[in-house]
C-alpha cells in the first residue's frame, strides 16, 4: 500500500510540473495583425477625355417633379445628374472611387451650389453606385458624350449669394456694381421657396469665370463658377 501512495504521489507531480510547463510566459498578444481590407479596384479614366474628381451629392425629393434647369420635369429615377458648367445633354460617367461602382447619366440640371461639391446625382444614379446612405461620395467624372451646343457662344459667370429676401440681393449688387459688371439677379423657385441668386460677370471662357470667383473669394464671398444658360 506504502508503493501505491508512492506511485500515485509522483504521478500527481509529474502532472502538474508539466501543466506548469505549458502555462509557462505569457502568450504572444498581437503577433498576427488582421489583414487590410482589399483595395477596390477602379478602372483609369479614358485617355484624352474631359476628367474631373471631386465630391457628389444626390436630390430627390422635393425636387422630384419640378422643372430642372434646361426646362424638362426632373425625375429622381431617370439617370440624370446636375453639373455647374458642362452643356445640357452632356453624357457623364461617374465612378465611386470609395467602391469602384459606376454609372453613365445626362446633364439636365445645375448645381450643386455647395461648397466643395462637383455633383448632385438623381436618386437612381445615386442608388446605382451605391451613395444613397453615406449621402456623399468621391468620383470621377467623365465626359463620354458632348452636349448641344449653345447658339451665339458660351457664356460663364460667378455667383456669389442666394437670398429668400429680394432687398438682401438687391443690396448686394449696388455694392458689387461699383467694381464688377454685369451684376444680375436670378429668381429661384425652390422647394424652400423663392430664391434670389446673385451673380456677377459674363465672360467667354470658364478660366476667365474662375479667375473672377479667386478675386471674389478672396474678399470674403463663397463663388460658384456657373454657366450663364
Amino acid at each position: 500500500m506504502r508503493g501505491l501512495r508512492i506511485g500515485a504521489l509522483l504521478f500527481l507531480l509529474v502532472v502538474l510540473a508539466t501543466g506548469c510547463h505549458r502555462q509557462a510566459g505569457p502568450r504572444p498578444i498581437g503577433r498576427f495583425p488582421a489583414p487590410p481590407p482589399p483595395r477596390v479596384a477602379v478602372p483609369p479614366p479614358a485617355s484624352g477625355s474631359y476628367v474631373e474628381e471631386g465630391y457628389a451629392s444626390w436630390y430627390g425629393e422635393p425636387y422630384h417633379g419640378r422643372r430642372a434647369a434646361n426646362g424638362e420635369i426632373y425625375n429622381m429615377y431617370d439617370f440624370t445628374a446636375a453639373h455647374r458648367t458642362l452643356p445640357f445633354d452632356t453624357y457623364l460617367r461617374v465612378t465611386n472611387l470609395e467602391n469602384g461602382k459606376r454609372a453613365e447619366v445626362r446633364i439636365n440640371d445645375r448645381g450643386p451650389f455647395v461648397e466643395n461639391r462637383i455633383l448632385d446625382l438623381s436618386l437612381a444614379a445615386a442608388r446605382a453606385i451605391d451613395m444613397v446612405g453615406p449621402g456623399v461620395a468621391r468620383v470621377r467624372l467623365e465626359v463620354i458624350a458632348e452636349g448641344r451646343e449653345v447658339p451665339g457662344g458660351v457664356r460663364y459667370g460667378v455667383q456669389v449669394g442666394a437670398f429668400q429676401e429680394r432687398e438682401n440681393a438687391g443690396r448686394l449688387k449696388l455694392s458689387l456694381e461699383t467694381r464688377y459688371r454685369p451684376v444680375i439677379i436670378v429668381p429661384y423657385d425652390s422647394p424652400r421657396g423663392l430664391f434670389y441668386r446673385v451673380r456677377v460677370g459674363s465672360l467667354s471662357t470658364e478660366s476667365e469665370a474662375r479667375s473672377l470667383a479667386d478675386r471674389l473669394a478672396a474678399k470674403g464671398f463663397t463663388p460658384f463658377v456657373v454657366r450663364l444658360d
